[in-house]
């Protein structure tokens, strides 16, 4: 088994519209007005830039995104992660639960060397640490989503 390797699958029961929530996610440069651990993000052109992710534990990842897929009828958001991570992320928007449900997924292979060299006796310390990471990311889009 590669202990730096993670897959994360976590979905968001949104009051909102899922043409609003796909539009609010589609935007990667507002994530900072909205989710307090995606710390600063830069776009290139369109389809990439790079993102500051950081959340409880005292170290920042940084990430270059390259966009893969975007399908707002099949509700899907899909990029390639290079840096600190290698691998992707996709969001899957739809009507249900409360209005939307937003599915997250992401496999990814950490490259920061501290990370890996950490990677057995940590793992469960970076897995609460992305959990913190999407619960704060929630609670962020729908207090933003209730002033759009």
């Amino acid at each position: 088994m590669d202990w730096s390797r993670y897959r994360f699958r976590t979905t968001w029961d949104l009051h909102a519209a899922p043409e609003t929530v796909y539009e609010v996610l589609s935007r990667a440069e507002d994530y900072p007005l909205w989710w307090p651990q995606v710390r600063e993000v830069a776009t290139a052109d369109g389809e990439s830039g790079t993102a500051r992710l950081r959340s409880v534990l005292p170290y920042d990842l940084r990430i270059t995104a390259c966009g893969r897929r975007r399908d707002p009828v099949a509700g899907v958001l899909e990029m390639d992660m290079t840096g600190d991570l290698d691998g992707w992320s996709r969001w899957t928007v739809r009507a249900g639960g409360r209005g939307t449900l937003a599915l997250y997924e992401q496999e990814v292979v950490v490259r920061r060397p501290l990370m890996r060299r950490l990677s057995v006796p940590c793992r469960p310390v970076f897995r609460a640490n992305h959990a913190l990471m999407m619960r704060a990311g929630r609670r962020g889009l729908e207090a933003y989503l209730e002033g759009v």
